[in-house]
């Protein structure tokens, strides 16, 4: 039972945004599941750290979800800046248990064990968060970072954070998200929304004994990378 994880698959199969006018995004949807199958298995657990669907309201992510549902493996999915979708958590859970995709749960203030790690973490924001609306916004996330650590905590396994948002850019951090990973003494930290030329300001290593991987779609191949 492995852990695997990657981030913004940005699905549009229910509507009409696809990936595939972007450099590097060429068939993305059939790479994906391709690749996807070649590592994860029914029994693995795979975290999606945001921008999982275009959809703008939860009744359209019929198409993207049962995608992601056919695919093996338990899914835990986060919210991402494009996830318009998102709405409480009550609502998200009873929309999965009335269409079926069994495979699929969320993590929103919560943790989810998985073999020896816990899954824990939030969407994160922006680094550099200055008018009062963005660190009204951030200092939520802040709270909603250190529940779910918590919470991992609490079930004596290994918690492993995942963002949406990274929280450090080449020398720069968001300083409040920083210090929570600082003051649990989190060793890992995963997160996405890097594309294309961004992917080369991407922090890939360890900073005050965490290590950061950057797991956006096409800065992995198209590949959910296992969490070791």
């Amino acid at each position: 039972m492995a852990l695997y994880a990657i981030g913004d698959p940005h699905l549009s199969l229910g509507g009409k945004k696809p990936m595939d006018i972007f450099r590097g995004w060429q068939d993305y949807v059939g790479r994906l599941e391709k690749n996807w199958r070649a590592v994860v298995t029914p029994e693995d657990t795979v975290v999606i750290a945001g921008d999982v669907s275009w959809a703008m309201k939860l009744s359209d992510c019929g198409a993207d979800f049962a995608f992601l549902h056919r695919l093996p493996g338990r899914k835990l999915l986060m919210k991402g800046n494009h996830d318009y979708w998102w709405t409480t958590r009550k609502k998200m859970d009873a929309y999965l248990e009335e269409q079926g995709f069994t495979t699929l749960s969320f993590i929103h203030n919560t943790t989810e064990v998985c073999g020896e790690f816990a899954v824990c973490g939030t969407r994160g924001w922006f680094f550099d968060a200055e008018p009062d609306t963005d660190k009204k916004v951030l200092m939520r996330e802040v709270g909603r970072l250190r529940t779910s650590i918590e919470a991992a905590k609490a079930t004596g396994k290994e918690p492993v954070v995942f963002l949406h948002y990274p929280p450090v850019v080449n020398g720069a951090e968001c300083t409040e998200l920083m210090q929570v990973l600082r003051e649990q003494e989190i060793t890992r930290c995963y997160y996405g929304h890097l594309h294309g030329p961004s992917i080369r300001r991407a922090v890939q290593q360890q900073i005050d004994g965490i290590t950061f991987k950057l797991i956006s779609c096409d800065a992995v191949n198209f590949t959910p990378v296992r969490v070791r």
